[in-house]
């Protein structure tokens, strides 16, 4: 039997960080996988989450939460076919409902096969008090569907942040277990929490707009390309990503402006540069980069905004901090 934990949590709650810190605890006598799902096409979280101890399967571009479920189910069997793993942790995209991933994994079909443990939802307490957020039904949901409460990026947050947190949580009916964690850190012993939430959630309809027509694998060059975008369309946001080949390196200060500049919600890369690879994650004025010594097999970027960006002009920028192409 494989043990599945679900980790939900709206844009930029933090989720991927956690899974890493999850995969770092992972026993030597365990086999983890993980099936990630983002909003884009780009698929920037299997890179991240890639080589770090754990088969993984991606699926692009929003398809998981869908109400027709097609490429999350044909994932999650070759996941369970192939890898045969012990513990399975699904990442949703964060503007995903959860009702029909909980349905699917707790079908009959499934049931010889999955044991559902506590599904997790990472809280930035500090869009608690924001109605763009507290408004909409995937950031309720989310909440609602969850065993676990996991307040992230506590380090951040003000004394209003704090008791709009406490205020949400004396008036949750279910009275849930609540964690302040900071950066995803949290004891993976609480993965063997049982699954307990059993409420009736809403039926959210869910509308994309794909760039292409393949949603089981994440964005890809052919032949002599040297790069492509793809957009996405669905819940009120848009994403626009690039993927560049291996060959192509960016200069590190004007990529980072770029990153900086962008006006737009959320950017996530994982690039080439110079020194190596940059990773970065902005979402609103966070910013966090991280380096690396090895250059990547690829360059992925993407951006996420509540409406149409200038995406040519952010394009034509990003071709100009090209320095070169091998």
């Amino acid at each position: 039997m494989t043990k599945v934990n679900l980790i939900t949590g709206f844009l930029g709650s933090g989720k991927t960080t956690t899974i890493q810190h999850l995969l770092q605890q992972k026993p030597e006598t365990e086999n983890w996988a993980i099936l990630v799902n983002e909003f884009g096409e780009i698929g920037i979280d299997g890179a991240l989450l890639a080589n770090r101890g754990a088969t993984l399967k991606e699926i692009p571009g929003g398809c998981m939460c869908c109400v027709n479920g097609l490429p999350m189910q044909v994932g999650l069997n070759m996941l369970l076919k192939q890898a045969k793993p012990d513990r399975l942790l699904i990442e949703p995209t964060g503007l995903g409902h959860p009702k029909q991933i909980l349905n699917l994994l707790t079908s009959e079909v499934y049931q010889p096969f999955l044991t559902l443990q506590a599904t997790f939802c990472l809280l930035d307490a500090r869009q608690l008090s924001e109605p763009r957020y507290t408004e909409n039904d995937n950031f309720r949901d989310q909440l609602a569907a969850a065993d676990i409460i996991l307040a992230n990026k506590s380090d951040t947050y003000s004394q209003q942040d704090s008791d709009a947190l406490t205020q949400w949580y004396h008036q949750d009916p279910l009275n849930r277990p609540l964690y302040l964690i900071e950066q995803g850190k949290i004891d993976s012993a609480l993965l063997n929490t049982d699954r307990t939430n059993q409420q009736s959630l809403p039926d959210s309809p869910h509308h994309h707009s794909h760039s292409r027509a393949n949603g089981l694998a994440a964005l890809s060059l052919s032949g002599n390309q040297g790069w492509r975008r793809a957009l996405n369309q669905g819940q009120g946001y848009t994403s626009c990503g690039w993927i560049f080949d291996g060959e192509t390196c960016f200069s590190t200060t004007k990529l980072l402006d770029w990153v900086r500049l962008s006006p737009v919600e959320r950017v996530k890369g994982v690039m080439r540069i110079p020194e190596g690879t940059l990773i970065f994650n902005r979402q609103g004025f966070d910013f966090k980069i991280e380096t690396q010594p090895v250059a990547p097999m690829d360059s992925r970027v993407e951006l996420i905004h509540t409406s149409d960006a200038p995406w040519n002009e952010l394009q034509s920028a990003l071709l100009k901090a090209r320095v070169n192409t091998l």
